[in-house]
C-alpha cells in the first residue's frame, strides 16, 4: 500500500512540474525572433515553461515522427508541414502562415554579385536539401539559372541555415546562401546579392499545432498569441515580411 501511495505521488509530481510545458519545434532561422516571443509570452504567464527545439525543418519533422515531443511546429517551407499533415500529427484546423522571407547569397564583398559569378567560386555553403528548405530554394535558383552543373562539385552541405552563415562568417567558404533575416544577424559576411524570386518559390513558413498540442490549453494561448501584434512586429524587427 505504501509502494502504491509512492508511486502515485510521483506520477502526480511529475504530471503537475509538465503541466506547463510548451514544446517548440521550430525551424533554425526563426531562432531569434521565437526566444523575443516565447520569452515575452512567458513574462506574461509565469507557470508556463519553454522547451524549444531549432533546426531543419525536415530533421525536426523527423523528429515528430519518432516521437520527439512538440506543440507547436514552424516549416521554413510548405512541403515539410504537408508532410506532418499527411502523417496526421498536425492539427490540421490549425495550420496557416507565420511569416515569409527571401533567400540571398552572403560572403566577402567583391566574390559574387549575381547568380552566374557563383561558377567562379570554389566553395559555396548551402543547406541540405533533403531536409533543410533554404537549400531546396538554393538549388532550385541554380537550375532555373541554368548553372546546376557547373556547382555540383563546389557545394559545401550544412546542417541548417545558420551553419551556413557560420561557413561564410569564418571564411571557410567564398559565399553561402542564407535567408535575408539571417543575413542581418552577420558580423563579417555581407549580402552580396538577393536571388532573383522568379528564380525560386517564395519562403513560405507555415505554423501548426500538433495533435498533442491542440489539447495543451498554453500551447493553445502561446499559438494566438503568434498570431497577434507582437509577434508582427517582432517579426518586422528582424527582418520578416508581413504576412
Amino acid at each position: 500500500m505504501r509502494i502504491l501511495l509512492s508511486i502515485l505521488l510521483v506520477l502526480v509530481f511529475a504530471s503537475s512540474a509538465l503541466a506547463g510545458d510548451i514544446n517548440l519545434s521550430v525551424a533554425a532561422s526563426l531562432k531569434d525572433v521565437i526566444n523575443e516571443l516565447s520569452d515575452s509570452f512567458a513574462r506574461k504567464h509565469p507557470g508556463v515553461r519553454f522547451v524549444k527545439n531549432y533546426g531543419a525543418s525536415g530533421q525536426l519533422v523527423k523528429q515528430i515522427e519518432n516521437g520527439a515531443p512538440a506543440d507547436v511546429f514552424i516549416s521554413a517551407n510548405l512541403e515539410w508541414m504537408d508532410h506532418l499533415k499527411n502523417k496526421k500529427l498536425a492539427d490540421v484546423a490549425s495550420i496557416g502562415t507565420f511569416t515569409y522571407n527571401t533567400l540571398v547569397f552572403v560572403g566577402t564583398p567583391g566574390k559574387a554579385s549575381s547568380m552566374q559569378d557563383l561558377v567562379k567560386l570554389d566553395k559555396i555553403a548551402i543547406g541540405s536539401p533533403k531536409s533543410v528548405p533554404a537549400g531546396e530554394y538554393a538549388t532550385e535558383a541554380f537550375k532555373k539559372a541554368g548553372i546546376d552543373k557547373h556547382l555540383e562539385k563546389k557545394l559545401v552541405m550544412a546542417r541548417d541555415v545558420r551553419d551556413c552563415l557560420m561557413y561564410a562568417e569564418r571564411g571557410e567558404v567564398d559565399g553561402a546562401f542564407v535567408y535575408k533575416t539571417d543575413a542581418l544577424q552577420a558580423k563579417q559576411a555581407k549580402i552580396l546579392f538577393t536571388v532573383p524570386q522568379e528564380l525560386y518559390q517564395r519562403v513560405t513558413y507555415p505554423m501548426a499545432l500538433t495533435v498533442p498540442g491542440a489539447k495543451n490549453k498554453d500551447a493553445a494561448a502561446f499559438f494566438d498569441y503568434l498570431h497577434g501584434d507582437e509577434a508582427k512586429s517582432a517579426l518586422t524587427k528582424y527582418g520578416f515580411a508581413a504576412r
